[in-house]
């Protein structure tokens, strides 16, 4: 745990009693703060009664009294309404703060402030954040990874010499942290998500811009400059007097990181000075793990790593659970579990890295389907489309690939182990990339590709 003592002796008021919410109050606790905590679920409360967190219903506070409020990412700040809670603090003249801005005051006060890496973008955030800490790890650090991805940011080890800090950054989590300053910021891409949150493509685009943007002195800014959005910002950033790296995977760079093939490049003033293949290196298959791996190495060299040492971290990577994971293969057939590809952008992601696609797709749709992706549709063999968007994906399809309703994930896994294996190619893929929320039949996307790899080691 790392006590947070900026409040020392302090009133704060604290809403969101989830993972997050109970390990900020425990740090707050733990450095002296006289905590307040309260949720709209009444089990969330009963849950941090039991364990010694005063709890009061916030609207009973006397707002004169308090120092901050600290909100919890997933409680809405701004849209499409500012909770109850934020409503009385924003009345009251309260500041309303989240777990990173604490953690980063805290961080300002050590001694001798440690290392820290933040991450964000709309895809890509998870892969990038658990590759740079592996990479970090492989180089001799202390990396602690937290944040939108594993633990609470407050309930890693508190700072010492040669540890690190590897943190990912939702844009709820930027909203709530104003003086966000890591030492090395990446900013992997951008396209529509969360815009029931922000409101705008502008304003959630704008909240990304500040983890980049507000790098601390000497730090670094990594930028994807592979969409319109995050181009526009590494210019702004560079013409800020930040120093910015540019990373890409569809042109080539005279300054950056770049891929050409299966190989980064990475060039200074049009000058190559390293290069590192990925061919052959299956936790980074395909044009977006490149981006997440150009996005690391970028990061790596900011926190000291010489380049010899990230080539043999990235030749290591495990890579991630439910994020083109190789499941199994089955005589030729490979079983790849990709349940994270909760939208339209991400899928696209899957597919490109394959030629003969088994796909199973669906669920709870987003805005847009699966149209942004008819131009893969020639790689697909087969579809197989579960969920409440199955007939309005099967509409999009047509006639452009076969497809069949299998309705759940379990006929989906059925028909096509039995097709790829049927299918006389010489490597077929049955590819779960949902392009879908997976609320409709499963809590989260983490149980979705429990399921299927279940499913898939179950077979014959």
């Amino acid at each position: 745990m790392i006590p947070v003592s900026t409040f020392k002796d302090r009133t704060v008021a604290l809403f969101g009693l989830g993972g997050s919410g109970l390990a900020t109050a425990r740090a707050l606790i733990a450095g002296g703060a006289e905590v307040t905590a309260w949720d709209d679920s009444s089990e969330s409360v009963a849950k941090a009664a039991a364990e010694g967190i005063p709890t009061g219903d916030l609207r009973g506070l006397d707002w004169d009294d308090v120092e901050a409020l600290v909100l919890a990412p997933g409680v809405p700040l701004t849209h499409p309404e500012p909770h109850w809670s934020a409503r009385l603090a924003q009345e009251a003249g309260v500041e309303i703060i989240g777990d990173i801005e604490l953690f980063c005051r805290e961080r300002r006060l050590a001694p001798r402030h440690p290392p820290f890496a933040a991450i964000t973008g709309t895809n890509g955030k998870s892969t990038t954040t658990a590759l740079l800490a592996h990479l970090m790890k492989v180089g001799g650090r202390d990396a602690q990874i937290g944040g939108n991805f594993g633990p609470a940011i407050l309930g890693l080890e508190p700072p010492k010499p040669g540890r690190v800090y590897v943190i990912e950054c939702s844009s709820y989590q930027i909203d709530l942290a104003p003086s966000l300053d890591p030492a090395v910021g990446i900013l992997l891409n951008l396209s529509p998500d969360h815009l029931d949150r922000h409101g705008t493509m502008e304003h959630y685009a704008a909240v990304k811009e500040r983890l980049v943007a507000q790098v601390e002195a000497g730090g670094t800014a990594v930028i994807g400059v592979d969409d319109e959005w995050s181009r526009a910002i590494a210019d702004r950033v560079e013409a800020a007097g930040r120093n910015v790296v540019r990373i890409s995977v569809r042109e080539r760079l005279a300054g950056g990181i770049w891929l050409d093939g299966d190989t980064l490049n990475v060039t200074k003033n049009a000058t190559t000075e390293f290069t590192l293949s990925l061919a052959g290196i299956g936790s980074l298959r395909g044009a977006h793990n490149a981006q997440n791996a150009a996005a690391a190495f970028a990061a790596a060299r900011a926190l000291g790593l010489a380049p010899e040492v990230i080539a043999t971290g990235m030749r290591s990577f495990p890579g991630l659970a439910h994020r083109m994971e190789e499941v199994r293969t089955i005589g030729k057939v490979l079983f790849v579990n990709d349940s994270k590809a909760t939208n339209a952008d991400a899928a696209e992601r899957a597919l490109t890295s394959f030629e003969d696609i088994f796909w199973i797709a669906g669920g709870k749709p987003k805005e847009g389907g699966i149209a942004p992706l008819k131009p893969y549709f020639p790689r697909v063999r087969k579809a197989y489309l579960i969920g409440v968007a199955a007939e309005d994906f099967a509409g999009t399809l047509g006639a452009d690939v076969p497809h069949e309703i299998s309705g759940t994930l379990e006929v989906a896994v059925e028909s096509a182990a039995r097709d790829a294996a049927a299918s006389g190619l010489a490597s077929p893929v049955v590819l779960l990339s949902p392009a879908c929320a997976s609320f409709d039949q499963f809590r989260n996307f983490e149980v979705r590709g429990d399921a299927f790899r279940t499913l898939v080691k179950a077979l014959p």
